[in-house]
Order: structure tokens, then C-alpha cells, then sequence
């Protein structure tokens, strides 16, 4: 057992959670200096804030990062509560890029793309530091270059790590645990909404929790309707993050991330009770479950925050101060 999943699991989801930083942490660098820049203008209207937010989140890789990175810029007083609710809708519809290329399973590209992208960032450091063409070093010129580079082979070990990952599925499905779980799922999707949220919670990544929902539902192990109820329950988990950071932080940067938490646990109650309307919808988008399982969340997201937009209109949240 240990050998064909719990070693499969921990060493895939090491690769998958270390890709995502590295990309987060390249794409964040080169990301970062425009955030600042065009925040108050981008965040002028909620529908603006929301275009923004999912345009970063998306480049990020993070909506946990932009989530704490605006509670960040409250408690500094750079952005007034108000403004952060187009941010809070936008950064559930950016996170769902990594999901929808999971979802296309092109793992077999994984070794390829790391390999060029060491490549690539190797050249760049070495152009950088040593100069090209005779001209002298040390210019930063293809520091962006660098960050791209890595951002790729970040992506290609989210990929790596996710084929890792596929290696459980013979055993999965003999094993009488997870065939429990998946009779007790089909008959009340409610198990598999706390099975995504409480390992969410747990390894601080819907990302990683959903593309191992359509790992298992694209080699047939996962029933689409019972992922759909994991990746439901994966986006009230990844509220863990923002709430923890709001420990110690100020009442506006508190408020910010118990916003996150409402919108994020009232969709997913929203939602419940739909999942067999969902799954349809999702169904005539492709005919591959692992792929149904990515629509899923996408369009889940993106509906949720459709809804809740209208409400972040109101006048009253403009009226809304905090002070210490």
C-alpha cells in the first residue's frame, strides 16, 4: 500500500505544491511592481476590481496570495474596504487557469517544458551576468526572462506532479476505504463537499485537491458528480489561509477575509442542491470527466461571482470605516 499510494500521493503533491510556489514566486516578482501601480485605478468600480483581480490572480497562480496581499493593503490603509470586493470575486475566476490546464491532461509535456525552461533560465542568467555579444554584464536586461523561465518550469512540476499522482488509480479502486467514501459520496454529495474542504484546509491548496479530483475522475475511479462536490468543498477550505492570516490583523483586514469566507461558503451552499445541473452543463462543454470536473469549477466561479456582483454595488459598503 505504501508503495502504490501513500508514496505516489506524498511525492506527487511535494512536486505539484513546489511548482506552484516556484511559479507563484517568479510570477509574483514579475507581477508585483504592476499590482501597485494600477491598483486604485483597477479597482475604481467593483466590476473593474473584478476584471483586475482575475486578470492577476490568473498570472499569480494564487488566490489565496491575492486574497492576503489585499488584506495587506487594507490594514495599510492603501485601499479602502470597498474597493477590495471586485478583488475577492475576481481572484476565484483567476485560479481556475491552473484547473482548466490540468484538465487538458498534458502531463506528457511535463519533462520536455522543465527541461527547456532550465535551459532558458540558465542562458539568461549567464547573458546577465556575463553580458552578450562582448557588451559588459549585469544588466537586469533579461531578468524578465529569468522569471519566465521559472514560471515554466513551475508549471511543468505541477504537471510532473500530478502524473505522479495518476499512478494511485489501480490501487484506489481496489482499496475498500475509498470505495466506502465513494458509496457514502454517491449517495449524499455532502461527504465529498467536507472531503475537499477539509483537505484543502489541510494542504493549503484547492489547486492540488481539484487536480487530484480530475486525476481520479479522468482514469475513471472518481464519479464526475462526486468531484464536482470536492471541488465545491475545496473552494470553502481555501478560506483556511485568509482567515489565519487575519489573526492579529486590523478590523478591516479581518473583515476582508471573512468576506472571502461568506462569498466563498454561501456559493458553495448555493450550489449544493445543483450539482446534477451542473455536471449536465459541464457535460456538454466535453465529453472527458476529468475535463468536466475542471468546467466545473471554472463555471462554478465565474457564476458565483456574477451573483454576488450586483450586491457589491450597494452604497452601504462605501460607508464602512474601520479605525485601529
Amino acid at each position: 500500500m505504501f508503495h502504490t499510494m501513500i508514496f505516489p500521493v506524498v511525492y506527487g503533491l511535494i512536486i505539484f505544491l513546489a511548482g506552484m510556489k516556484v511559479m507563484e514566486a517568479a510570477l509574483g516578482s514579475w507581477a508585483g511592481p504592476l499590482l501597485s501601480s494600477f491598483l486604485q485605478k483597477a479597482t475604481a468600480s467593483p466590476l473593474k476590481g473584478m476584471l483586475f483581480s482575475t486578470g492577476i490572480t490568473a498570472v499569480l497562480q494564487s488566490s489565496t496570495a491575492v486574497t492576503v496581499l489585499t488584506m495587506g493593503l487594507v490594514n495599510a490603509g492603501l485601499l479602502s474596504f470597498d474597493r477590495t470586493l471586485g478583488i475577492i470575486l475576481g481572484s476565484n475566476i483567476g485560479t481556475c487557469i491552473t484547473t482548466e490546464l490540468i484538465g487538458l491532461q498534458i502531463g506528457q509535456i511535463a519533462l520536455p517544458l522543465l527541461g527547456v525552461s532550465i535551459v532558458v533560465w540558465a542562458a539568461a542568467v549567464l547573458f546577465d551576468e556575463y553580458g552578450l555579444f562582448g557588451k559588459s554584464g549585469k544588466t537586469g536586461r533579461f531578468m524578465p526572462i529569468q522569471l519566465m523561465a521559472l514560471a515554466a518550469a513551475g508549471f511543468a512540476m505541477v504537471m510532473l506532479g500530478i502524473r505522479v499522482m495518476q499512478m494511485i488509480g489501480p490501487s484506489l479502486e481496489t482499496s475498500g476505504l475509498f470505495g466506502w467514501f465513494i458509496a457514502q459520496s454517491t449517495h449524499n454529495l455532502w461527504w465529498s463537499l467536507a472531503a475537499g474542504a477539509a483537505l484543502t484546509a489541510l494542504m493549503h491548496s484547492s489547486a492540488a485537491v481539484i487536480g487530484l479530483a480530475i486525476v481520479l475522475a479522468a482514469s475513471g475511479t472518481l464519479p464526475v458528480a462526486v468531484g464536482i462536490g470536492i471541488v465545491l468543498g475545496a473552494n470553502v477550505g481555501t478560506c483556511v489561509t485568509a482567515v489565519i492570516a487575519a489573526v492579529g490583523s486590523t478590523k478591516s483586514g479581518q473583515f476582508v477575509a471573512w468576506t472571502h469566507v461568506v462569498l466563498n461558503v454561501g456559493g458553495a451552499l448555493l450550489f449544493m442542491p445543483f450539482i446534477p445541473q451542473l455536471q449536465l452543463a459541464v457535460s456538454w462543454l466535453s465529453a472527458e470527466s476529468g475535463a468536466q470536473i475542471a468546467h466545473a469549477q471554472t463555471l462554478f466561479n465565474i457564476l458565483c461571482s456574477l451573483v454576488a456582483l450586483p450586491l457589491c454595488y450597494l452604497p452601504a459598503w462605501k460607508k464602512i470605516r474601520f479605525h485601529g
